[in-house]
């Protein structure tokens, strides 16, 4: 049935009762090795069709992992074919191999070609779903240059490959798909015309049937899933987190695991940690060998040392990806770091959309050190950036106080699309599929392609009547001219293929070295500036023109050709804040003008930099006014007017904008003031659209910035307004005491500002903790009336809490009685002003902040010179 070498292989016939006794022996065996799990060797699967072939070798070839890959010569009744050429070569160069896995190293050794259409054909003893694995190296070869193959590969109906080409000489391509097959199952290899197709080695094996069940839970939208069983998978990744390479011999089904470390975003917050394979259990159900080998759960990355991070803290994995494709994504956990069940509670998000929440992993297995994975599908439209984001975050737990979250492996499959295919709309047989969508879109285009070009036509014709009638010294004058400014448009934009690629490059991978995207000003978003304008406007980013660095990169203070000066934040290509925070910032500003908020001039998308251009605040951010640096100290009238300054910014967003807008990182270092210590809300990367009238919050992956985040908002990932009422609260204790909201150094009840002030007022101590510099000056009833405006924005539920018109008039309030009192002379005991405060029964505050106390000052962020732009956190929760 599958040529003379396979039938050689397979069993001669028992009698009934040998057969019997082999049975029960193998079943007794391998049912051990699954009860135990102990050591790295694999449980052995027995696959009813193992079709291993060696292309164009002239013998079979033996791995290191003990699998035979057979000789396609001995297997001629496998491959149909009118005419084929075999390359051979005996060895190849050490240069060449050095990227290969020596485990597989005798696969490349050599090459069938083929010049026209060829099959293979194989026939399958038991349906379901088989791995199907291709080999490609571009072998030397004295009439055919490999590199220059271009060909696709079909599975049956499935479209494997694409007009697809191996350009690289120096390294190997690996193929790995799970399809579901019956019968005969034909691998064919179609060349493009003029040219011809090659493969090195091909696997057709049985995979166990639960290993992907049908079900799985839908991100977006979010529910359940189900359907898995009808659509062919190609792996993407497969990781063992916090592990070494698990190669073939040490997983049941022959996989390869490679390690975790290029793909964490957040290394400097992750601890990887393992124990022994042996310590490692599978549960009763659930998962077994076959799903991962004990290798992969006896390895993992958790928060490194959760004492001294940001208990929001977010651990990253970014996967790039096809993002016309949904996905399957496999995650692997195994608690191998808690000493007793029910002490980790932790939050999963893909692509920053809730996946689970509060993940209890002893409550699901009832054991610690045992094996459980979920299953989650990624649809297409929720890939905007051509990558995939797995995040995992500690969420708060009445019953445990522990700060960690864990991740032991990864995978992620791409899902075949409406045509069958897993390399664009092209079915098998050459036609094109994008279900009646291609036909429509195309005559749209045209229609809209039509419109743009008399449009195109009639802007030209008046640019030119406006150039005849330019004005005397034009070329003087700015070069971005007002007259030449971009239309602005609220309708679909549609491109050209060039542009679109550019586009996709700056969403994406953003690996094009020149070239500008055109996006964002082709979206009426800014001014756009060209990377040399910036480069002279900043000395070509003198390292002493920076006057802030954050976490998107550093700040430069420039000078255009008009003279003006402004604030040029230059992204850094390893932050990770990148395009989305980017886009954010300019879609959020471009729509924003207000006196309070700093205005975006411009930006910069050149040569795959993100450079955003803001107008200069020269007295930097309100944080260097209070604590940090050797400015003098504000009064306390200069801190009420700021406060109301950045209250009115606040509430223009949550009010005053078109669709209202969360800003979702208040704090002193996003409050920039300008030469007239005018207050300006900064920094919208975070920024989210506040939920519409049918809508009680938007549900989103935590962020924000540690001491400052609403506690309710940590819990239950439900971003709303009062949000950023919580964090408006901290930022006025934070101008009455003038000391970091989180100082690791303190006594733990004093480590959390917005705990200890609450604490201090309900025992009527506040004015022990307040700034020295102003103590004497506060008027008792201003005072009052602030800290009770104040104290209102902490309220433990947002339902309780005032929104920022409240908050405004408290301190426009408080300013008035400060005004009022200013007139009066002051008594010669000034401090006895304060006692005047309420004294509110002298209770002790909630503990629900507690865990939120233990923080390094490591993690504030260094400013130099005059500082402009203070930047969120280095840490992967912003």
């Amino acid at each position: 049935m599958g040529g003379d070498n396979y039938r050689a292989s397979r069993p001669q016939p028992f009698s009934s009762l040998s057969l019997l006794f082999l049975l029960f022996f193998l079943f007794n065996l391998t049912n051990s090795a699954l009860a135990k799990g102990n050591g790295t060797r694999r449980a052995r699967f027995m696959p009813p069709d193992n079709y291993l072939i060696d292309c164009g070798s002239s013998q079979e070839t033996r791995l290191n992992d003990g699998r035979t890959f057979k000789s396609d010569r001995d297997a001629t009744s496998l491959l149909q074919t009118d005419e084929d050429v075999q390359a051979s070569v005996d060895s190849i160069s050490a240069n060449a191999s050095s990227s290969i896995p020596p485990s597989s190293l005798p696969l490349f050794r050599t090459a069938k070609i083929f010049p026209q259409d060829s099959t293979y054909t194989f026939f399958i003893a038991q349906e379901g779903r088989h791995w199907v694995r291709l080999y490609f190296y571009a072998l030397a070869h004295p009439s055919y240059n490999l590199t220059d193959a271009v060909f696709s590969v079909y599975a049956d109906n499935i479209v494997l490959l694409h007009d697809f080409s191996v350009r690289d000489n120096t390294s190997f391509v690996f193929k790995e798909y799970l399809v579901n097959v019956s019968g005969r199952f034909s691998l064919q290899f179609k060349p493009k015309k003029n040219s011809f197709a090659f493969i090195n080695a091909i696997e057709v094996v049985s995979a166990p049937d639960s290993l992907i069940s049908d079900s799985a839970t839908a991100v977006s939208p979010s529910g359940d899933f189900s359907g898995l069983s009808k659509s062919a998978l190609q792996v993407s990744y497969r990781l063992n987190v916090g592990g070494p390479t698990i190669t073939p011999e040490n997983d049941a089904l022959s996989r390869t695991w490679e390690p975790d470390s290029e793909y964490n975003m957040f290394l400097q917050g992750s601890k990887y940690v393992s124990v022994p394979p042996k310590t490692i259990n599978y549960p009763e159900s659930g998962a077994t060998p076959y799903i991962a080998p004990t290798s992969v759960y006896a390895s993992a990355v958790h928060i490194e040392d959760p004492l001294t991070l940001q208990p929001n803290v977010n651990l990253t994995w970014k996967l790039n990806v096809d993002p016309s494709y949904s996905y399957l994504v496999r995650l692997h956990f195994c608690d191998i770091v808690s000493k007793v069940l029910n002490n980790m509670y932790f939050n999963v998000y893909i692509n920053e959309m809730v996946g689970v929440s509060a993940l209890d992993l002893s409550s699901l297995t009832n054991a610690l050190s045992t094996a459980y994975y979920k299953d989650f599908v990624l649809n297409e439209s929720a890939i905007t950036n051509g990558s995939i984001l797995v995040q995992i975050g500690p969420a708060q737990s009445q019953s445990s106080n522990n700060i960690d979250a864990i991740l032991n492996g990864l995978e992620v499959m791409k899902m075949s699309n409406e045509a069958d295919s897993f390399d664009g709309l092209f079915t098998a047989d050459g036609s094109y599929n994008g279900s009646g969508l291609a036909t429509t879109t195309m005559k749209i285009v045209a229609a809209v392609g039509l419109a743009m070009a008399v449009t195109a036509m009639l802007l030209l014709a008046t640019v030119f009547v406006r150039w005849q009638k330019r004005p005397e010294g034009w070329e003087k004058r700015n070069s971005f001219s007002s007259w030449l400014l971009p239309i602005h448009t609220s309708g679909p934009t549609f491109s050209s293929s060039k542009s679109s690629s550019r586009r996709a490059s700056l969403y994406g991978s953003r690996k094009s070295k020149s070239g500008y995207s055109s996006y964002f000003a082709s979206q009426g978003l800014g001014r756009f500036f060209t990377f040399c304008e910036l480069q002279n406007a900043s000395q070509n980013f003198d390292e002493k023109a920076i006057i802030g660095v954050g976490g998107f990169g550093k700040v430069y203070l420039g000078v255009l050709e008009d003279g003006t000066k402004v604030a040029i934040k230059r992204g850094n290509p390893s932050s990770e804040q990148g395009i989305n925070e980017f886009r954010t910032e300019i879609d959020m500003l471009s729509k924003l003008r207000h006196r309070h908020l700093v205005s975006l001039i411009g930006f910069c998308d050149e040569r795959s930099e993100m450079i955003l251009v803001y107008e200069y605040m020269s007295n930097g951010p309100l944080r260097d006014h209070l604590y940090g640096s050797d400015l003098p100290p504000l009064s306390w009238k200069q801190r009420l007017e700021i406060c109301i300054g950045a209250a009115r910014g606040l509430h223009y967003l949550h009010t005053g904008a078109a669709l209202g807008i969360i800003h979702r990182d208040v704090k002193t270092t996003n409050i920039l003031l300008d030469e007239n210590l005018v207050a300006k809300v900064s920094d919208f990367g975070l920024s989210k659209a506040a939920p519409t009238l049918d809508q009680t919050h938007v549900s989103t992956a935590v962020k924000g910035s540690f001491g400052y985040l609403d506690p309710e908002y940590f819990r239950r990932q439900q971003l709303t307004e009062k949000s950023d009422v919580y964090s408006f609260g901290v930022v006025l204790f934070e101008v009455l005491c003038a000391r970091p909201v989180i100082k690791p150094s303190l006594p733990r009840e004093q480590v959390s500002l917005a705990e200890w002030t609450l604490q201090c007022h309900r025992k009527g101590m506040l004015e022990k903790i307040i700034d020295t510099h102003i103590a004497s000056s506060i008027d008792p009833g201003s005072l009052k009336k602030y800290v009770e405006g104040a104290e209102k924005c902490l309220e433990e539920h947002g339902v309780d809490r005032p929104g920022m018109g409240d908050v405004l008039w408290h301190l426009e309030y408080a300013l008035q009685l400060q005004d009022a009192a200013s007139v009066i002379e002051p008594p010669e005991d000034s401090s006895a002003r304060l006692i005047a405060l309420d004294n509110p029964s002298d209770i002790d505050s909630k503990g629900d902040t507690a865990a939120l106390a233990s923080v390094s000052d490591d993690l504030e962020v260094s400013t130099v010179g005059s500082p402009l732009f203070s930047q969120v956190e280095n840490f992967q929760g912003r």
